[in-house]
């Protein structure tokens, strides 16, 4: 049966769900969804960096690579706990994505600006439990939230 996720909300809860994950195996606390116009999921992903000793696995990327093979981008809705950065906000607009649900972009601002400014619709939430949530990883882990986010 496919479950159809209708608010940002509902979204957004995939998304959290995930960056739970990661954060449960030891990676950092960032989830994303893709999802279909209708809200069918399809596919979503945590960060994967520290998991699989990839630099590429970002949660956007991860979610992007689980939804599989789609014929258009357009009207789908990648959904993220953090802002994208320039690297995961190249691939929405590489491929089209329409719409990036944001659920914080307090801890960090990544190329959401970016996107709008070229057409991606953007909704921004600041979710409080998602912004404490990255703000206690970031404070807790700063060598590797700034090894995740290029900083040296």
């Amino acid at each position: 049966m496919t479950a159809f996720y209708t608010t940002d909300a509902e979204k957004l809860a995939v998304a959290a769900a995930e960056a739970a994950q990661g954060a449960a195996e030891g990676g950092i606390p960032i989830g994303a969804a893709l999802f279909a116009a209708d809200g069918t999921l399809l596919g979503s992903g945590h960060n994967r960096r520290v998991q699989d000793g990839d630099a590429a696995m970002h949660a956007e990327t991860n979610a992007f690579h689980n939804a599989g093979r789609q014929r258009s981008y357009r009207d789908t809705v990648m959904v993220t706990t953090l802002s994208p950065c320039w690297y995961c906000s190249g691939l929405v607009r590489q491929f089209g994505i329409g719409r990036v649900v944001v659920g914080d972009d307090t801890n960090f601002l990544g190329g959401q600006d970016w996107l709008a400014e070229n057409g991606v619709e953007l909704t921004v939430v600041n979710d409080p439990k998602l912004v404490a949530m990255m703000s206690a990883f970031i404070a807790d882990n700063p060598e590797l939230w700034n090894e995740d986010i290029g900083e040296d």
